[in-house]
């Protein structure tokens, strides 16, 4: 079934694996964005074609103007954040949002406002709007599906409609990443390089920095919490080292079913778009062959605060989960800058989760100034 996509991120590592699916299922692309990376996004408007193209970054947006002007039929070019939103806007079949950190939000409740189905790569989202999020969705009647593997997992396992009424508790599979099995002291003099040796995945600086500190895992629990509606205390997290079952779920009888497969994100983002059809696509098939081991281990929260303020956030509720995200965009961002320590990102973290309780309803604006105020308590604590 042919389908029309937009896809924010293409240039970043969840977009460009998006356009392999999307070449091998021979989708039309109606329009690409991204943040800056002009002449990858320019040679991908040669292949896909697309009607729009949007550029956040303003002098970036000159550049790709420059660009598309000579090419003999080029798409016309959005800019700004405001050209984010209005391209997502734009009626397709499906928005794939692989737009990194809480700047993907208001693309999110843009394509849900304009009844398009959401795939989610963009876990901030949820993370920082859950609440705004399930909402816009309930009141608008599309499908939110989920690209992170794990989540992919989860809602694959629970297709079954009858089961997933039984569901007790998520198993969510972790790495563990470069550092699994370090106690504190090992960490302390951890550097950039050495953290973005991620043992399985191919992702992008942010992400796998994040995969290192167990962040991304603390993000994708208070997703799972969204997605699925268990609270966090039936969500357990299951380090699986070799990323071949990527979650699990257990129902009320405690049978438990699992979905494995390579470590290949283009499995789970080709379900979000063919979904409920499964068909061939360009990942390879799981050798079982050469399939020696699965292990399994606890996620170390003692040692890796960003886990433990995630849980925290979560438990608080409210813009909590939308500071620890903010907190964390910021403190990465410092770490890559080689301006922090890897340590310090779990300990800015946790301390603006504990700074305030940040319960209550919250509005659009709310979340903004929420993500404003935890990167600001970052800078004036490191």
């Amino acid at each position: 079934m042919s389908k029309t996509i937009t896809l924010l991120g293409s240039t970043g590592s969840i977009g460009t694996q998006s356009l392999d699916v999307i070449r091998a299922q021979g989708y039309r692309v109606h329009g690409l964005a991204a943040n800056s990376r002009v002449e990858m996004l320019a040679q991908q408007v040669q292949e896909f074609q697309p009607d729009w193209v949007a550029v956040v970054d303003e002098a970036a947006a000159d550049k790709m103007e420059s660009l598309l002007a000579g090419m003999p039929s080029p798409p016309r070019l959005l800019r700004g954040p405001e050209g984010l939103i209005e391209l997502a806007r734009h009626p397709v079949d499906a928005v794939l949002n692989a737009v990194v950190g809480i700047a993907g939000l208001g693309a999110t409740l843009a394509a849900i406002e304009s009844h398009n189905d959401v795939a989610l790569a963009n876990k901030e989202s949820l993370v920082t709007g859950g609440h705004l999020v399930t909402e816009a969705v309930r009141r608008n009647g599309v499908h939110l599906l989920p690209v992170d593997s794990e989540h992919s997992a989860i809602f694959q396992c629970l297709q079954d409609a009858h089961s997933a009424k039984t569901l007790t508790k998520i198993l969510l599979t972790a790495s563990g990443g470069p550092f699994f099995g370090m106690k504190r002291e090992q960490l302390a003099g951890k550097t950039r390089a050495d953290a973005l040796k991620h043992p399985n995945w191919n992702m992008g600086a942010k992400i796998t920095i994040d995969s290192a500190s167990l962040m991304n895992k603390g993000l994708e629990l208070i997703e799972a919490v969204w997605l699925f509606g268990l609270p966090p205390e039936k969500i357990q997290i299951v380090v699986q080292r070799q990323s071949i079952i990527h979650s699990m779920v257990q129902f009320s009888d405690n049978s438990v079913l699992a979905q494995l497969g390579v470590p290949d994100m283009r499995i789970p983002i080709q379900y979000a778009l063919t979904w409920p059809e499964r068909v061939p696509g360009p990942a390879p098939e799981l050798d079982f062959t050469t399939l020696k081991q699965l292990t399994f281990d606890v996620a170390d929260e003692e040692t890796f605060r960003c886990l433990a303020a995630c849980k925290k956030a979560i438990a608080k509720g409210g813009l909590a989960p939308c500071a620890a995200n903010g907190a964390n965009e910021e403190a990465v961002r410092l770490f890559l800058e080689d301006k922090i320590g890897f340590l310090d990102i779990g300990r800015l973290v946790e301390a603006v989760v504990d700074s305030e309780s940040f319960g209550g309803t919250y509005t659009l604006p709310d979340v903004y100034e929420c993500d404003r105020m935890a990167r600001s308590f970052v800078l004036a604590h490191i």
